[in-house]
């Protein structure tokens, strides 16, 4: 790697202030190589990817193996890394600032905090405890004094609590309690997208492969575009696709529409990883 850690925030925090940008996310080093030769400015961890990658769910990795993780991302790329960091796997303020001291510390640009339980009798943290954590959030990544660029989730629109007056209510106190980006998974509907926008301007907003093109995406007044887990599915789709027909039919037919060897070694030698 040859660019710094703080060269990478810098650039990190300069893709937020106009336009509107796609940060996909990969889900290991080969992954994060391949999207980066593609010429993405900025790339995101996915808690989902990363799990099945460890044959483990969604939110079933603990925090010493995402840290690890986020190192190699971190470590082994040129472009800013955006830390999927999940709720921070702490419940308690100070055991939020504690964690996110150590994401800071792994070399990431930024990082994102959801107020999601994973409860699923109560999905959401309380509102003045959500605002207490990315408060803290704020305050953890100010006193190491690294630019770490940090993202305020909230989880309603795919928790169970699909309330947009809520979800702004929420996003809105986030904002004001440090959060440089925010972000509701879920949100798909334009006129909900750009009541958010409005509603936590200037600040920027990010949205999840919504299903529009990124010029109608761009057109709501959103600058960031991330994928979660879906680049993971794909692969994934193809690969059981593939060993399915081979288990079921005994046919290699599938294997055809691989990536051929020869380019994934060019990839992968002339990568700066």
């Amino acid at each position: 790697m040859s660019v710094t850690p703080e060269a990478k925030r810098a650039a990190f925090r300069e893709l937020h202030q106009s336009g509107c940008f796609v940060m996909p996310n990969p889900w290991d080093v080969g992954s994060a190589s391949a999207l980066q030769s593609l010429g993405f400015k900025a790339l995101a961890s996915t808690s989902a990817g990363m799990a099945w990658a460890m044959g483990r769910p969604d939110n079933g990795v603990e925090r010493d193996d995402v840290l690890a993780h986020l190192t190699a991302l971190a470590s082994r790329t040129d472009v800013p890394i955006n830390a999927d960091f999940e709720n921070a796997f702490a419940r308690a303020p100070d055991g939020v600032a504690a964690n996110i001291a150590l994401a800071v510390a792994t070399g990431v640009a930024g990082l994102s905090v959801e107020d999601s339980t994973g409860d699923p009798a109560a999905p959401l943290y309380d509102f003045a405890l959500s605002v207490e954590r990315i408060a803290a959030a704020r305050s953890a990544i100010d006193a190491t004094g690294a630019d770490v660029f940090l993202t305020a989730r909230s989880e309603g629109f795919i928790a169970g609590r699909p309330d947009i007056a809520e979800t702004l209510r929420r996003l809105t106190a986030y904002a004001d309690a440090g959060a440089d980006c925010v972000f509701a998974p879920g949100l798909r509907e334009p006129d909900h997208i750009r009541a958010l926008v409005q509603a936590v301007a200037p600040k920027p907003v990010n949205l999840i492969s919504p299903g529009l093109p990124v010029a109608d995406v761009a057109a709501l007044g959103v600058r960031r575009i991330s994928v979660g887990g879906s680049l993971a599915r794909v692969a994934w789709g193809a690969f059981l696709e593939s060993a399915r027909d081979l288990a079921q039919n005994g046919v290699f037919d599938s294997f055809a529409a691989g990536a051929p060897g020869a380019e994934l070694n060019r990839l992968f030698s002339d990568a700066r990883v």
